[in-house]
């Protein structure tokens, strides 16, 4: 008995000695409460909706005040043309517009009737039928408030724009396709350094005449190409078999995923660099980058209802970008000009996690 208590003793000394599995050990439940706590939520805070009061009168602008103390909405009110809208949604600025007719209040004392339309960017189904419900239960207490002195009576008309149909499947595909990519993309090249250390022949990179830079692209283009006919796939599969429009132009999208898929290797040969066995690199690029891709993308959770530091964080994930992107693209139809910043911020991205991998590579070297 006296041997096996010293054999359970040396195994926590060898534990505690090793920081990479105090960091899984007691690290990581942390940061996973941390993220399905706040991650994960199917409610609605400070959603940004645009309202076009083309009645501003007394009612239009009580219905107005009502949805801005509810607390759940960021209103905008910079137009007063309904044609604005388009526009609006195709920036991305805002996921439901409410418009308000101009003889709002005249029908309510008239007739206690009127109408409401709302409009909303259902590429985010989810999203939208949630802002929906929100915004129809502020409705209805407004109806109620205002019976006191107007038996009224509002008729919401609801129109999903770019997904009228309202398929789940506009939402899944992108996402699908985004977290396939990532995932994929930086596994294959997550491996490929460690593999070199565990197999021994870094030896012959450390002799060979070629800079760290050289190493880095060629181990790069390879898998560039095979994740390119990965993502190809993929997109056909949406096209012809989940019947996904595709309204933009095919070449910015393939333009889009190669800037994408570009900044997933690399930032799979990143965590290569840093890791000194497969085993290590594939669950460093599995947990590392699978939970943060899901959550915080904006692929299935809405960014808007997160705390402010998860958001923020969500602004790093390559992920929340290409989501956005791809939308746009294909079910929006807009060009560069609408989508210029995301594109600039991807490119910025992949730079950035390059320039940092030759970095750590050269220290690799030396």
């Amino acid at each position: 008995m006296k041997t096996f208590f010293a054999f359970v003793n040396k195994e926590f000394k060898h534990i505690f000695r090793d920081r990479r599995t105090l960091i899984i050990l007691f690290g990581m439940p942390i940061v996973l409460v941390v993220l399905f706590g706040f991650a994960i939520t199917t409610e609605i805070n400070n959603a940004k909706i645009q309202v076009v009061d083309l009645a501003n009168d007394v009612y239009s602008t009580k219905l107005i005040n009502k949805i801005k103390a509810s607390g759940y909405f960021s209103v905008k009110e910079d137009t007063k043309n309904i044609n604005d809208i388009e526009r609006i949604f195709q920036d991305g600025k805002v996921k439901l517009a409410v418009v308000i007719p101009q003889s709002f209040s005249k029908d309510l004392i008239n007739t206690n009737y009127a109408q409401i339309q709302i409009i909303t960017d259902a590429t985010d189904p989810n999203t939208s039928n949630i802002i929906t419900s929100y915004l129809s239960a502020v409705f209805k207490q407004f109806e109620m408030e205002e019976g006191y002195t107007l038996s009224t009576n509002l008729e919401i008309n609801t129109r999903m724009k770019y997904n009228p149909l309202n398929k789940s499947v506009y939402m899944f595909v992108p996402g699908v396709m985004t977290i396939i990519l990532m995932l994929v993309s930086a596994m294959m090249t997550s491996i490929t350094v460690a593999r070199e250390k565990e197999l021994g022949t870094m030896e012959i990179l450390l002799v060979s005449p070629l800079k760290p830079s050289i190493i880095i692209l060629g181990k790069i283009v390879p898998y560039l190409v095979l994740s390119l006919i990965n993502a190809m796939t993929i997109l056909l599969l949406g096209l012809f078999v989940f019947d996904m429009p595709m309204l933009g132009s095919y070449l910015l999208l393939f333009t889009e995923i190669f800037i994408f898929v570009l900044a997933s290797l690399i930032l799979g040969l990143l965590i290569s660099t840093v890791s000194n066995s497969q085993q290590t690199a594939m669950l460093l690029s599995l947990m590392g980058l699978m939970l943060p891709t899901i959550l915080l993308s904006g692929f299935i959770f809405p960014i808007s209802s997160m705390p402010k530091i998860l958001q923020y964080t969500s602004d790093i994930i390559p992920a929340k970008w290409f989501i956005i992107i791809i939308k746009s693209v294909m079910l929006k139809g807009v060009g560069i000009t609408y989508i210029w910043k995301e594109t600039l911020i991807l490119i910025g991205i992949a730079i950035f996690l390059l320039v940092l991998t030759i970095k750590k590579f050269k220290v690799r070297l030396e």
